[in-house]
Protein backbone atom coordinates (compact mmCIF):
# COMPACT_ATOMS: atom_id res chain seq x y z
CA UNK A 1 0.00 0.00 0.00
CA UNK A 2 1.29 3.41 -0.90
CA UNK A 3 0.58 6.50 0.70
CA UNK A 4 2.07 9.59 2.58
CA UNK A 5 2.61 9.69 6.18
CA UNK A 6 1.66 12.04 8.10
CA UNK A 7 1.74 12.70 12.07
CA UNK A 8 -1.65 14.16 13.23
CA UNK A 9 -2.01 16.55 16.53
CA UNK A 10 -4.26 14.74 18.53
CA UNK A 11 -5.23 16.93 20.41
CA UNK A 12 -6.98 18.18 17.00
CA UNK A 13 -8.73 15.56 16.64
CA UNK A 14 -12.80 14.90 16.83
CA UNK A 15 -13.24 11.20 16.64
CA UNK A 16 -16.42 8.91 15.59
CA UNK A 17 -16.04 5.32 16.60
CA UNK A 18 -19.11 3.06 15.23
CA UNK A 19 -18.76 -0.02 17.21
CA UNK A 20 -18.31 -0.66 21.13
CA UNK A 21 -16.84 -3.94 20.88
CA UNK A 22 -12.78 -5.19 21.32
CA UNK A 23 -11.16 -4.16 18.09
CA UNK A 24 -13.48 -0.67 18.72
CA UNK A 25 -12.07 -0.48 22.73
CA UNK A 26 -8.36 -0.70 21.49
CA UNK A 27 -9.16 2.43 18.80
CA UNK A 28 -10.16 4.03 21.39
CA UNK A 29 -7.90 3.86 23.98
CA UNK A 30 -5.25 4.56 21.42
CA UNK A 31 -7.19 7.90 20.29
CA UNK A 32 -7.35 8.88 24.00
CA UNK A 33 -4.05 8.11 24.30
CA UNK A 34 -3.05 10.77 21.55
CA UNK A 35 -5.50 13.29 23.40
CA UNK A 36 -8.32 13.38 20.93
CA UNK A 37 -11.96 13.78 22.15
CA UNK A 38 -13.93 10.62 20.75
CA UNK A 39 -17.62 9.94 20.47
CA UNK A 40 -18.64 6.32 20.53
CA UNK A 41 -21.75 4.97 18.57
CA UNK A 42 -22.93 1.20 18.64
CA UNK A 43 -26.16 -1.32 19.58
CA UNK A 44 -23.79 -2.48 22.23
CA UNK A 45 -21.23 -0.83 24.58
CA UNK A 46 -18.31 -3.10 26.02
CA UNK A 47 -17.59 -3.20 29.39
CA UNK A 48 -14.14 -1.65 29.12
CA UNK A 49 -15.86 1.35 27.20
CA UNK A 50 -17.66 2.58 29.80
CA UNK A 51 -15.26 2.11 32.53
CA UNK A 52 -12.90 4.27 30.33
CA UNK A 53 -15.89 6.53 29.55
CA UNK A 54 -15.98 6.89 33.64
CA UNK A 55 -12.15 7.47 33.90
CA UNK A 56 -12.25 9.80 30.85
CA UNK A 57 -15.46 11.44 30.44
CA UNK A 58 -13.98 14.46 29.46
CA UNK A 59 -12.60 12.99 26.51
CA UNK A 60 -15.16 10.34 25.53
CA UNK A 61 -18.86 10.19 25.49
CA UNK A 62 -20.82 6.99 24.52
CA UNK A 63 -24.12 6.85 22.43
CA UNK A 64 -26.36 2.67 23.05
CA UNK A 65 -27.78 3.04 19.76
CA UNK A 66 -27.38 1.55 16.01
CA UNK A 67 -25.51 4.07 13.66
CA UNK A 68 -27.08 6.86 11.58
CA UNK A 69 -25.31 9.11 8.83
CA UNK A 70 -25.79 12.34 11.66
CA UNK A 71 -23.50 10.61 13.74
CA UNK A 72 -20.75 12.02 11.56
CA UNK A 73 -21.50 15.48 13.31
CA UNK A 74 -18.51 17.36 14.12
CA UNK A 75 -15.75 14.22 13.51
CA UNK A 76 -12.61 14.64 11.42
CA UNK A 77 -11.35 11.36 11.84
CA UNK A 78 -14.05 8.33 11.36
CA UNK A 79 -13.09 4.24 12.57
CA UNK A 80 -15.70 2.18 11.16
CA UNK A 81 -14.87 -1.34 13.38
CA UNK A 82 -18.09 -2.99 13.04
CA UNK A 83 -18.35 -6.81 12.63
CA UNK A 84 -20.88 -6.39 9.76
CA UNK A 85 -19.46 -5.38 6.37
CA UNK A 86 -22.97 -3.41 5.20
CA UNK A 87 -22.30 -1.19 8.08
CA UNK A 88 -18.72 -0.66 7.72
CA UNK A 89 -19.46 0.29 3.84
CA UNK A 90 -22.09 2.84 4.84
CA UNK A 91 -20.07 4.24 7.15
CA UNK A 92 -17.40 4.28 4.76
CA UNK A 93 -19.53 5.92 2.11
CA UNK A 94 -20.91 8.84 4.65
CA UNK A 95 -17.66 9.35 5.36
CA UNK A 96 -16.32 9.99 2.18
CA UNK A 97 -19.53 12.20 1.00
CA UNK A 98 -18.89 14.15 4.13
CA UNK A 99 -15.29 14.73 3.08
CA UNK A 100 -14.06 13.17 6.60
CA UNK A 101 -10.97 10.81 6.85
CA UNK A 102 -12.12 7.19 7.69
CA UNK A 103 -10.42 4.04 8.80
CA UNK A 104 -12.46 0.69 7.64
CA UNK A 105 -11.16 -1.71 10.02
CA UNK A 106 -12.16 -5.21 7.56
CA UNK A 107 -11.83 -2.99 4.25
CA UNK A 108 -8.86 -1.20 4.58
CA UNK A 109 -8.88 0.03 1.38
CA UNK A 110 -12.07 1.29 1.71
CA UNK A 111 -10.61 4.03 3.88
CA UNK A 112 -8.12 7.32 3.81
CA UNK A 113 -6.01 6.01 6.67
CA UNK A 114 -5.18 3.14 8.06
CA UNK A 115 -3.31 2.41 12.28
CA UNK A 116 0.45 1.79 12.44
CA UNK A 117 2.75 0.28 15.05
CA UNK A 118 3.84 3.07 16.87
CA UNK A 119 7.34 3.65 18.48
CA UNK A 120 7.90 7.03 20.88
CA UNK A 121 11.09 8.24 22.43
CA UNK A 122 10.35 11.49 23.56
CA UNK A 123 9.57 13.35 20.33
CA UNK A 124 10.83 11.16 18.24
CA UNK A 125 8.20 9.26 16.73
CA UNK A 126 8.43 6.27 14.52
CA UNK A 127 5.66 4.56 12.88
CA UNK A 128 5.74 0.82 10.83
CA UNK A 129 3.05 -0.28 8.28
CA UNK A 130 3.52 -3.92 7.23
CA UNK A 131 0.74 -4.98 4.33
CA UNK A 132 -2.34 -5.12 6.81
CA UNK A 133 -0.76 -7.40 8.79
CA UNK A 134 -0.71 -5.82 12.70
CA UNK A 135 1.30 -8.56 13.92
CA UNK A 136 4.38 -7.90 11.82
CA UNK A 137 4.52 -4.30 12.58
CA UNK A 138 4.61 -4.78 16.24
CA UNK A 139 7.62 -6.59 15.54
CA UNK A 140 9.32 -4.67 13.26
CA UNK A 141 8.26 -1.70 15.68
CA UNK A 142 9.85 -3.13 18.65
CA UNK A 143 12.84 -4.27 17.09
CA UNK A 144 13.50 -0.49 15.99
CA UNK A 145 12.58 0.75 19.32
CA UNK A 146 15.50 -1.21 20.66
CA UNK A 147 17.56 0.66 18.99
CA UNK A 148 16.33 4.17 19.25
CA UNK A 149 15.55 4.47 22.80
CA UNK A 150 15.87 7.44 25.71
CA UNK A 151 19.55 8.25 23.92
CA UNK A 152 17.43 9.34 21.24
CA UNK A 153 14.70 11.30 23.53
CA UNK A 154 17.18 13.16 25.23
CA UNK A 155 19.25 14.11 21.87
CA UNK A 156 16.48 15.28 20.08
CA UNK A 157 15.15 17.07 23.22
CA UNK A 158 18.43 19.12 23.51
CA UNK A 159 18.24 20.14 19.23
CA UNK A 160 15.03 21.30 19.73
CA UNK A 161 16.05 23.91 22.64
CA UNK A 162 19.09 24.86 20.47
CA UNK A 163 16.76 25.23 17.59
CA UNK A 164 14.29 27.57 19.38
CA UNK A 165 17.38 29.69 20.66
CA UNK A 166 18.87 30.00 17.61
CA UNK A 167 16.60 31.03 15.52
CA UNK A 168 15.48 33.29 18.24
CA UNK A 169 18.23 35.11 18.19
CA UNK A 170 20.14 34.49 15.13
CA UNK A 171 17.98 33.87 12.47
CA UNK A 172 17.36 30.98 10.74
CA UNK A 173 19.79 30.68 8.10
CA UNK A 174 22.48 30.54 11.29
CA UNK A 175 19.87 27.28 12.13
CA UNK A 176 19.83 25.46 9.07
CA UNK A 177 23.61 25.99 9.51
CA UNK A 178 23.31 24.03 12.97
CA UNK A 179 21.16 21.64 12.18
CA UNK A 180 23.50 20.93 8.41
CA UNK A 181 26.55 20.55 11.14
CA UNK A 182 24.46 18.34 13.92
CA UNK A 183 22.33 16.17 11.26
CA UNK A 184 25.31 14.63 9.26
CA UNK A 185 25.88 11.16 8.39
CA UNK A 186 27.48 10.71 12.13
CA UNK A 187 24.05 11.44 13.73
CA UNK A 188 23.05 8.30 14.74
CA UNK A 189 26.11 6.91 16.09
CA UNK A 190 27.26 10.08 17.91
CA UNK A 191 23.68 9.75 20.02
CA UNK A 192 23.99 6.15 20.46
CA UNK A 193 28.06 6.50 21.33
CA UNK A 194 27.40 9.44 23.71
CA UNK A 195 29.13 11.86 21.46
CA UNK A 196 25.98 14.02 20.57
CA UNK A 197 25.58 16.11 23.72
CA UNK A 198 29.40 17.48 23.44
CA UNK A 199 28.21 18.40 19.36
CA UNK A 200 25.30 20.31 20.64
CA UNK A 201 27.52 22.19 23.23
CA UNK A 202 29.53 23.43 20.99
CA UNK A 203 26.77 24.98 19.38
CA UNK A 204 25.24 26.66 22.74
CA UNK A 205 28.94 27.55 23.43
CA UNK A 206 29.08 29.49 20.17
CA UNK A 207 25.70 31.07 20.57
CA UNK A 208 26.14 32.33 23.87
CA UNK A 209 29.72 34.23 22.88
CA UNK A 210 27.54 35.88 19.86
Amino acid sequence: MSGMPVLLRGTKLRALVVDGGEVATRKVAALLDTGASVRVVAPEISAALRELATLRGDKLRLAERPYAATDLGDANIVVAATSSREVNASVARDADLEGRLVNVVDAPDEGGWTAMATHAAGDLVIAVSAAGVPGAARRVRDAIAARFDGRYADGLSRLAALRRRTISTRGGAEWRRAAADLTDASFCDDVEKGAFAGRVARWEREDAWR
